[in-house]
């Protein structure tokens, strides 16, 4: 999305927009450290469509991510509350009174040990939010005491930083709004 100042002047939008010579219209967001698939719309009924179907959890939308530590579980759901953190804008918080409802799907891919760290050890997971809730990802693993490596926002200093923030919009399946034909989308994990 554009953004302030000279910074926030190259986006994603900007640059398909000025690649086909039209106009796109955004579906989806990531936050902006957050790697892999963007949907955008070419024109404003599909776009509309699209959003209703977001709206309604018929876009099946996969993550990649790793955390700190081993998660002991294979799976699992993470249902907790969210809401913003307004002294602490743009973070987010779990609420129990008065958050909005979400959940996160999560399993196990591997578990590993960095190699010359052997206190240092990663989970990667597979996520499937159920909800869209702003930074829903990174808060829930963040509440769970896994939080996604690199997260600026959410992790305490980590004992192996890492370059980047470990999270990736790996996948999206959706009904195409015009056609109903099947839609799916992959991205390879860059990490």
């Amino acid at each position: 999305m554009p953004g302030r100042g000279t910074a926030g002047a190259d986006h994603l939008t900007g640059r398909v927009e000025a690649a086909l010579g039209a106009p796109v219209f955004v579906v989806h967001r990531l936050d902006q450290a957050t790697s892999g698939l963007m949907l955008l719309a070419l024109t404003a009924p599909v776009q509309r469509a699209v959003n209703q179907a977001f709206a309604e959890r018929r876009v099946d939308k996969r993550y990649i991510a790793v955390v700190d530590g081993w998660v002991a579980e294979d799976q699992g759901c993470i249902d907790l509350p969210l809401a913003a953190d307004w002294p602490n804008r743009p973070r987010q918080r779990v609420s129990l009174d008065g958050g909005k409802p979400s959940q996160t799907r999560w399993r196990v891919l591997d578990r590993t040990t960095l190699a010359g760290a052997p206190a240092v050890r990663r989970t990667r997971l597979a996520l499937e939010p159920i909800t869209g809730r702003s930074h829903q990802l990174r808060v829930h693993l963040s509440a769970i005491g896994h939080p996604i490596v690199g997260d600026a926002l959410y992790a305490a200093a980590a004992p192996a930083p890492a370059s980047r923030l470990m999270l990736h919009a790996s996948s999206l399946c959706l009904a195409h709004p015009l056609d109903g034909c099947a839609l799916n989308f992959s991205s390879p994990v860059p990490f």
